[in-house]
């Protein structure tokens, strides 16, 4: 299910990369290699339909350099300008001590950055526009890699109510609907919650929250969807 999961050279070599981009990419791949860091060897993301930012490192990747992001992936081209370490570190887009009261940390118009957390590394995830979507039926499975196994206390699966248009508007709470808790599921590599949803269309944004069980450590993810 999961493609890739550890960075590859990046074409640093390449005629145009900026020197500040560079020492971004750098510093995180050197933070990667220390163990317990929080990056890309810790933690996870839903990988179907991808979490923005993990969609954003599965197609650019290997080539984020390439000016025709800009046209072919606008939403992904400002998030690489922003901050690279966001997709470097897709599995890190995480919260401690939410002690499940979601709505208290984080804000309306920040659901994808999860409240602006890691200092901001993520808040490009909450900017407003056609995000790259996946195709979905009323019901789908949401599929979360857990690199560290940490386990689940459970899982909550949002979809946006008909009428939100997340090309034109932030996402709030109240635009959400609970659409699937789970149970507990035990330490592992990889979960599936199923989805049962009726009388959508077009264009949502699928919101999934991941309470971890080694600690009070929750996931915010939000992955662009078309329900067909």
């Amino acid at each position: 299910m999961l493609r890739r999961a550890v960075c590859h050279d990046h074409g640093v070599r390449r005629v145009g990369f900026r020197p500040a981009l560079l020492l971004s990419v750098l510093a995180a791949l050197l933070i990667s290699l220390i163990p317990g860091s929080g990056t890309a060897v810790a933690h996870g993301s839903v990988v179907d339909p991808a979490s923005r930012n993990y969609g954003c490192w599965e197609r650019w990747g290997s080539d984020f350099q390439n000016p025709a992001m800009a046209q072919q992936d606008p939403m992904c081209w400002q998030a690489w300008q922003d901050n690279p370490n966001a997709m470097w570190n897709w599995n890190g887009l995480y919260r401690d001590g939410s002690k499940g009261n979601f709505q208290a940390v984080i804000p309306d118009g920040q659901l994808c950055s999860g409240g602006r957390t890691e200092s901001g590394r993520y808040r490009s995830m909450d900017a407003v526009g056609a995000w790259k979507t996946t195709d979905v039926s009323a019901n789908f499975t949401v599929r979360l890699y857990d690199q560290a196994s940490h386990g689940a206390d459970y899982f909550l699966v949002y979809v946006t109510r008909q009428g939100f248009n997340p090309t034109t508007q932030p996402l709030r709470w109240s635009d959400l609907q609970l659409v699937a808790r789970t149970g507990r599921y035990a330490p592992s590599q990889n979960y599936s919650i199923n989805v049962n949803t009726s009388g959508l269309s077009g264009r949502h944004v699928v919101y999934t929250i991941w309470q971890a069980s080694h600690m009070d450590q929750t996931y915010f993810l939000c992955s662009d969807v078309n329900f067909r």
